[in-house]
C-alpha cells in the first residue's frame, strides 16, 4: 500500500508539469521517453546483468503487444492534456479499470460481475455527458484522446493479465524507448531552455520513472481493486494542482460527471476489495 500511495503521489504533478513545460509537444514527448528509458535501463542492467537482452526476447508477442500499446498511451497522455483541461483528461483515464473488464470479457472470456456491469453502465453514462459538453466547448479532440489514453491502459492491463509467468518490465523500457525514437521525426530542437532544464528532468524522473517502479511493484503485495483505489487520486490531486499554481477550472460538467466516475469506481473497488 506504501508503494502503490508514494508512486501515485509521485504521479499527480504530472499534468501541472506538463502544463509549465515551454517545449512542444512533440520535443516534450522525446523527453518523457528517452529519460525514463535511461533510468529503467540502468536499474534493469543492474538487476538482470546479461540476461537483459534474454529478458526482452522472453516476453515474445505478449511484450510487443506491450510495447505498441504502451507507446501509444505514453503519446496521446501528453497530446489529451494539451489539448483539453486536465480534469478531463484524467476522468477519462479513471475509466481505465472499467474498460479492462470489458476488453478482458473479449478476449480472455472472463465475464464480469453484476457490480461490475453497473459500474461501467454508470461511468458510461457520465462519459457521454462529459463529451456532450466537450462538444460544445471544442474539447473534443482532447477528451476523445483521454478515452483512448485509457484504452491503451485497459488493454496493457489485459496483457499484463494473460502473461502472469513473465515480467513485461523489459517491454516497458523498450516502449519507452519507441516513443522517444518515433517523436525524434517531429521534433525541432532537443535544446532545454530556461525552467525547462528543471522542469522536464523533474517531471521524467519522479513523475514518471520512480512511480512506473512503484506501481508495477505494487500488485505483487496487494490486490488490484487497492491499486486501482490509489489511482483515484491522482484524478481528484492532479487537477487540484493545476487549479491551485495556474488557476486552470474545469467545467460544471466535467465536475460533476467525473465526480459520478470517481465515486462508481471507488465503490466499486471497496466492494471489490472486500469480496477478496
Amino acid at each position: 500500500m506504501l508503494l502503490a500511495f508514494t508512486g501515485i503521489m509521485f504521479i499527480t504533478p504530472d499534468s501541472l508539469l506538463i502544463r509549465l513545460a515551454e517545449v512542444n509537444s512533440w520535443n516534450l514527448i522525446f523527453y518523457r521517453g528517452f529519460i525514463p528509458f535511461l533510468t529503467i535501463l540502468i536499474g534493469l542492467a543492474i538487476f538482470y546483468k546479461f540476461n537483459l537482452f534474454k529478458r526482452i526476447l522472453d516476453n515474445g508477442w505478449h511484450g510487443v503487444a506491450f510495447i505498441v500499446t504502451f507507446a501509444i498511451t505514453s503519446i496521446v497522455f501528453v497530446i489529451s492534456i494539451e489539448s483539453t483541461n486536465v480534469a478531463n483528461t484524467l476522468v477519462m483515464v479513471a475509466l481505465a479499470p472499467m474498460l479492462s473488464a470489458v476488453i478482458s470479457l473479449i478476449f480472455l472470456k472472463e465475464n464480469p460481475d453484476q457490480k461490475t456491469w453497473v459500474a461501467i453502465i454508470i461511468t458510461t453514462l457520465a462519459v457521454i455527458y462529459i463529451f456532450y459538453d466537450a462538444v460544445d466547448s471544442g474539447d473534443f479532440l482532447g477528451n476523445f484522446l483521454g478515452l483512448i489514453c485509457a484504452t491503451g491502459l485497459a488493454v496493457n492491463a489485459v496483457i499484463i493479465r494473460s502473461a502472469k509467468k513473465i515480467s513485461l518490465l523489459p517491454s516497458a523500457m523498450i516502449g519507452k524507448l519507441a516513443v522517444s525514437l518515433f517523436a525524434l521525426f517531429f521534433v525541432d530542437q532537443l535544446k532545454l531552455e530556461n525552467n525547462d532544464l528543471i522542469i522536464i528532468p523533474l517531471m521524467c524522473v519522479f513523475c514518471i520513472a520512480i512511480p512506473f517502479v512503484c506501481v508495477t511493484l505494487a500488485p505483487r503485495f496487494i490486490t488490484a481493486a487497492e491499486v486501482n483505489l490509489f489511482f483515484l487520486l491522482e484524478t481528484i490531486f492532479g487537477p487540484l494542482w493545476v487549479w491551485l499554481v495556474i488557476r486552470e477550472q474545469p467545467s460544471i460538467e466535467t465536475i460533476v460527471g467525473g465526480s459520478i466516475i470517481i465515486i462508481t469506481i471507488a465503490i466499486h473497488s471497496t466492494l471489490a476489495l472486500k469480496k477478496e
